[in-house]
């Protein structure tokens, strides 16, 4: 497969070629949910917590003599059964991660890199030089190339300006090639991605 190289005035400056091993791959659809609700889960904090009956402070103290009043027995205040009570079996802290294949992983990767290239909503740039960091300029650069909604910009080595400019406009992430996940590309209507992120992206899945 062959895609267009662009400049920043959407003028095609050369071609690239895409290997078929990733960008022609079959489309499996059952495995995007198989790695997202993974990457869910990996991204629970998990700091959820309440307390139990002998953590929830005060009720030291037995409430009511044992006998003699026709009233249940209690040694404490702070049982679940009572207001201010502990929680019985209560959420506590826990880490919701779990493993996945990694030719799951990678397969998943590659279909999503094919259900871009097939459905023509990649886009290959040749390189974003921002002198400095401002958002007008990242606003313009998009214009240009008639990228409206979201977008999902792949760089192959990390750039604080381009990463800063893009920050504040709404539905426009920026990645490196190497953390780019199935979940990104799915969740933007358009890849964006540097020239030099190509290379970085079939060392990854290779």
């Amino acid at each position: 497969m062959q895609i267009n190289v662009v400049d920043a005035k959407k003028k095609r400056v050369g071609k690239v070629e895409l290997p078929s091993s990733i960008y022609e791959t079959e489309i499996k659809s059952h495995l995007f949910h198989d790695v997202v609700v993974w990457q869910m889960a990996n991204r629970r904090r998990g700091t959820h917590s309440t307390k139990t009956r002998n953590e929830v402070r005060g009720g030291g103290r037995k409430p009511w003599k044992q006998k003699g009043l026709g009233r249940a027995r209690a040694g404490s205040i702070r049982s679940p059964l009572f207001r201010g009570g502990g929680v019985t079996f209560g959420p506590k802290p826990k880490c919701y991660g779990y493993k996945l294949p990694k030719k799951v992983k990678q397969a998943a990767l590659k279909s999503a890199l094919s259900l871009k290239a097939k459905d023509e909503a990649m886009i290959v740039l040749d390189k974003i030089e921002f002198a400095e960091a401002k958002t007008k300029q990242a606003v313009s650069l998009l214009a240009s190339l008639g990228i409206t909604g979201r977008a999902l910009i792949v760089q192959g080595e990390r750039s604080n300006n381009v990463e800063l400019s893009f920050r504040n406009i709404p539905e426009v992430s920026v990645v490196t090639a190497d953390r780019l996940t199935v979940y990104d590309i799915l969740n933007s209507d358009i890849l964006l991605c540097l020239e030099n992120s190509l290379d970085s992206i079939e060392k990854k899945l290779s």
